[in-house]
């Protein structure tokens, strides 16, 4: 199979198109953005190490029956995936209050509140992602009220099995932003990345961040948290 034209050049990935029309590449770039690309810089090994946890929870969702576009790793910074048309939709699953929530609910961070929190954004930088809710979603015409269903349904799946696989390796599963698109086939399924970019995880014992708020709060040793992280899964899963 051939890599071909780049279709897609984005903040920290980049999508290329392929011999085959229904697969492209995934490029992991050693960038790390936040605040809207307010905030930027260059971070060696970043891309590497993302590519390397985000095809782990991938494998990890596919062997426990949750259907994505991840098909395989190529190498440290590439993966082939299924082609999609991206929904644009993000499912954010909240398990600890933190960031922008707890601002926005006014509750300390570090909250657990007594279930899972869904929240659903609508993917446009233009607008800052804001939060809608269902009925906006539909009457915007980017989902219906099945897609919804199965939206939400796969993520409370994807959180139930991820939650506790990170607490096997004893760290937090806080929050996680999940995105999805159709598949040739019509079928809903799980795109993008699962990372520390877009997750929050701290450190079970301590309470230590291991994602990318120690780039957004100026922590440092941000590679050095997320390989923490990618150890800590590889020695739990089998």
């Amino acid at each position: 199979m051939e890599k071909r034209e780049l279709l897609f050049d984005g903040n920290e990935k980049q999508v290329f198109a392929t011999s085959d029309s229904q697969l492209v590449i995934f490029r992991f770039k050693d960038v790390v953005t936040a605040y809207n690309n307010v905030k930027r810089a260059h971070v060696q090994r970043k891309g590497k190490v993302n590519n390397a946890i985000s095809s782990l929870l991938f494998e990890y969702l596919k062997e426990h029956g949750v259907d994505t576009h991840f098909v395989r790793r190529i190498d440290d910074r590439e993966q082939l995936c299924r082609k999609i048309e991206i929904i644009p939709i993000e499912l954010i699953v909240r398990n600890v209050v933190a960031g922008t929530e707890a601002m926005r609910l006014g509750m300390p961070e570090g909250t657990r509140p007594s279930t899972p929190i869904f929240n659903l954004r609508y993917n446009n930088d233009g607008l800052g992602d804001p939060i809608i809710n269902d009925t906006e979603a539909v009457a915007l015409g980017i989902a219906t009220p099945d897609d919804l269903k199965v939206i939400l349904r796969t993520g409370k799946r994807i959180n139930k099995l991820l939650a506790a696989l990170f607490e096997k390796a004893g760290i937090t599963l806080v929050d996680l932003k999940l995105e999805f698109g159709r598949a040739h086939d019509g079928s809903i399924i799980v795109s993008d990345e699962i990372s520390p970019d877009t997750a929050r995880f701290w450190d079970a014992a301590t309470g230590e961040r291991l994602d990318k708020d120690r780039f957004r709060l100026d922590l440092g040793d941000v590679v050095a948290s997320y390989e923490k992280v990618y150890d800590r899964l590889k020695a739990v899963v089998k």
